[in-house]
This record gives C-alpha cells, sequence and structure tokens, in this order.
C-alpha cells in the first residue's frame, strides 16, 4: 500500500525541544511547575493556569484511543485520525498507524511511533500496543 505523505510541521522556539527529540524517538511533554498539571500541545505558558513555569517531560508514549475517524474518501490514502489519552492523563490528537484500519477501536491500547515529515522533523504517532 502507498504511504501517505506527511507535511513538515512547523517548528518554532516553543515547540523545538519537542521535534528534536521526536528526531531521537522520544515524546515529550510540558508539566507546569505551579499547578503542576500536564498539557500537549507543547506552549510557553500553562493552558490551566497561565504561569510560564512550564518543563519538559518524557512521556511513556503509551495510552488508549479515545476517539476516532477512518478517512477513505476524498484521500489518495485512507488514514486514522484520533484523540489518544496518554498514561499521563493528556490528549493528544495524532494518527493511528501500521495497522489494519478496520481494527481500530475506542479503548485500544496504543505505543507512540515516529513517522518522517515531508522535509521537517520526525511526527509522533501512535499504533496498537
Amino acid at each position: 500500500m502507498m504511504e501517505r505523505k506527511l507535511p513538515a510541521p512547523s517548528v518554532n522556539p516553543e515547540n523545538k525541544a519537542y521535534f528534536d527529540a521526536a528526531a531521537e524517538g522520544k515524546l515529550l511533554i510540558k508539566k507546569c511547575g505551579s499547578c503542576g498539571e500536564y498539557h500537549h500541545y507543547p506552549r510557553a505558558l500553562c493552558p490551566f493556569c497561565f504561569s510560564d513555569k512550564t518543563e519538559w517531560n518524557d512521556a511513556k508514549g503509551t495510552g488508549t484511543i479515545y476517539t476516532y475517524s477512518v478517512l477513505r474518501r476524498g484521500v489518495p490514502v485512507p488514514y486514522c485520525i484520533a484523540y489518544v489519552t496518554l498514561e499521563e492523563g493528556v490528549s493528544m490528537l495524532t494518527n493511528i498507524v501500521d495497522c489494519d484500519l478496520d481494527v481500530v477501536k475506542i479503548g485500544m491500547k496504543v505505543k507512540v511511533t515516529f513517522k518522517p515529515s515531508d522535509g521537517g522533523p520526525p511526527v509522533p504517532m501512535f499504533t496498537p500496543a
């Protein structure tokens, strides 16, 4: 089957460490030093308390599919977009890859994998655990 071409993500000072870690096969998430909440997508200010005391933490890279949708019509290659809730409690919008899309289901355990983008850093996605 043909692979889907992934556009390069937009890397900026707020998320550079995230994509640098992805290039090393590691998934990072931010944790607020003020309120203690984890958050994703990487940003300088905590979305819960607006503190700038955020720090990078290694994520376990495992989670559960919260919801998903398989796109088959109008796209050159079918793919699955999903919200995955990481063990740390944050949800991230991602793709489910390297599996039969007909077996994807809510509650499925998944683990992180990194897929190359077109001219940019690898992108974290998930595959059945």
